[in-house]
């Protein structure tokens, strides 16, 4: 429904969602003593995605910057192995990265409700545009875990609280606009990349969910499509 008239087009281009992982390999002693000695499924992937020498064996140096890795974004349990939780997070992180600035090159966001926003659920970005118009974004979003899944379709924000507290889970949920039953976009303190995922809302960074709340009104629309990995 995007009103264009009560607020001007903001032109904020790509968020950068990823940057190469610049990681401090001297770990803390209960750090190291936990680092597995294993070498994971996915040690060559994640030693390439990490900038450690692609080798395919784990060193002590390989588990310490997984391990930090993990501790980053919630990743358990935090012990340097190169799992498929641990290369399933840095595989979407590339996917994110590579999307650049066309995050509807689908064509699946429609263009033709003016001002919108997007959730693709498979690569967990979302954005906001204006008819084809990318106004904001794309950013990575944390959305509904196996069972509380980020329910798919055109919606509309039909309420917003700036403060909203959860009455289901007593936590807070700051920068809210309901959607779609109890699901909102919301701001969290937690990585994006955090497994497994929200109870169905579309989690944010306190930036991003911020940049929501100033560009999107009651009755815009909202189009969430695709699906959660591993969901």
């Amino acid at each position: 429904m995007g009103d264009t008239r009560r607020r001007g087009v903001v032109a904020l281009g790509v968020t950068a969602l990823v940057a190469p992982l610049t990681l401090a390999f001297t770990a803390a002693p209960a750090q190291a003593a936990s680092c597995t000695t294993q070498t994971g499924p996915y040690q060559k992937q994640v030693e390439k995605f990490l900038g450690r020498p692609v080798d395919g064996k784990q060193s002590a140096a390989d588990c310490r910057a997984i391990q930090a890795f993990q501790n980053k974004h919630g990743i358990t349990p935090a012990i340097g192995y190169a799992g498929s939780v641990t290369w399933g997070v840095m595989d979407l992180m590339n996917k994110q990265k590579a999307v650049g600035n066309n995050p509807n090159k689908d064509g699946k966001c429609p263009v033709n409700k003016g001002r919108i926003a997007c959730v693709n659920l498979s690569l967990q970005l979302s954005w906001i545009q204006d008819g084809n118009k990318l106004v904001y974004g794309p950013v990575p979003v944390r959305t509904g875990r196996k069972g509380y899944a980020t329910r798919t379709g055109l919606k509309k924000i039909y309420w917003r609280d700036i403060n909203h507290v959860s009455t289901v889970y007593n936590v807070p949920m700051p920068y809210s606009q309901f959607f779609d039953g109890g699901q909102a976009f919301h701001s969290v303190n937690l990585s994006m990349w955090n497994p497994p995922g929200s109870h169905g809302c579309v989690n944010m960074t306190t930036k991003d969910a911020k940049a929501y709340w100033s560009l999107l009104r009651t009755g815009d629309d909202v189009f969430v499509y695709g699906r959660k990995p591993g969901t």
